[in-house]
């Protein structure tokens, strides 16, 4: 995010930033409004359909993470009450996908720890038998288990796809400190969630961290986290039985992925039962993961 850009916005506040999926509006007081839209994104493009709920379950579930793992690494989630700081209008409309945060300058790198073997990880490994320059053992297949978690980070691309590097590059990137203290609180943070999913039916088969700089320099836990869009979740029965069902915007790229879509613009659109299933399929990992059902709309 360029803190210098500004967009066009409905809000009082400038926009900084329009991502794939959020938008992000500059308040007083080194503190940021970080909406979450219902825009779903895939093979890097912003697809023309929206998913009802999307948005909300990425923003409370974000919260749910950031308070509970507070203890193991500082976050910059502050509020999901926008309250005072919007018209009361904006303010109903944007309840539940909105959140005050605290502004940090965000460090160029994706965060990934992986626990299985899925997605670009396995596509590295079937190449080549590594993944982000880690040699792993022989014989392993799509879905399966690592011996231990790993770190692979991965560029933090403006336009494009991410693209995995090794520790030795984050390293050139960043320093051999930061590097580090990245590589410790994103294994710490999985370990955690890895535990709780599993308490609740589901597989944390990987996910993405990223991290910034508050302006007093502390080094904070930012963007979403553990969310469906940024995490690989597998039903934990299934899994057992063999099989890999997604609670995740994976449903979504094996859709496009059966149709043949040749992943280059336009996107195409998704046809209503492809978007009521992946709706439900949030929803679902939101309630299993906090316990209870997604609030409905007030």
């Amino acid at each position: 995010m360029n803190p210098g850009v500004v967009v066009e916005t409905s809000l009082s506040y400038p926009a900084v930033a329009r991502g794939k999926v959020r938008d992000i509006y500059l308040l007083p007081e080194d503190r940021l409004l970080m909406v979450a839209t219902d825009r779903i994104s895939a093979f890097d493009h912003v697809l023309p359909t929206t998913i009802p709920d999307k948005g909300r379950v990425l923003t409370m579930l974000s919260a749910f993470w950031f308070e509970r793992t507070a203890q193991l690494v500082p976050n910059h989630f502050l509020s999901l009450d926008p309250d005072g700081l919007l018209s009361p209008g904006d303010a109903a409309d944007l309840r539940g996908r909105a959140m005050v945060v605290r502004r940090a300058r965000r460090i160029e790198a994706e965060c990934v720890v992986r626990g299985y073997l899925a997605g670009s990880g396995w596509e590295e490994y079937r190449s080549g038998g590594a993944v982000a320059g880690l040699r792993l053992p022989g014989g392993l297949g799509p879905g399966d288990p690592l011996p231990e978690p790993i770190f692979t980070p991965a560029t933090k691309a403006a336009t494009g796809h991410d693209q995995n590097m090794s520790f030795a590059d984050l390293v050139a990137a960043v320093g051999a400190e930061l590097a580090a203290r990245l590589r410790d609180a994103s294994l710490r943070l999985y370990a955690f969630a890895r535990a709780h999913a599993a308490g609740r039916g589901l597989i944390l088969a990987d996910t993405k961290f990223e991290f910034g700089r508050a302006p007093d320099g502390t080094l904070l836990l930012i963007d979403e986290v553990l969310t469906p869009d940024s995490s690989r979740y597998w039903d934990e029965r299934a899994y057992r039985r063999g099989e890999l069902i997604p609670f995740d915007k994976q449903f979504v790229r094996d859709y496009l992925t059966r149709i043949n879509w040749n992943r280059e613009p336009p996107a195409p659109p998704l046809p209503a039962e492809v978007v009521a299933a992946t709706t439900e399929r949030y929803r679902e990992a939101y309630r299993r993961l906090v316990g209870a059902p997604l609030p409905e709309r007030p």
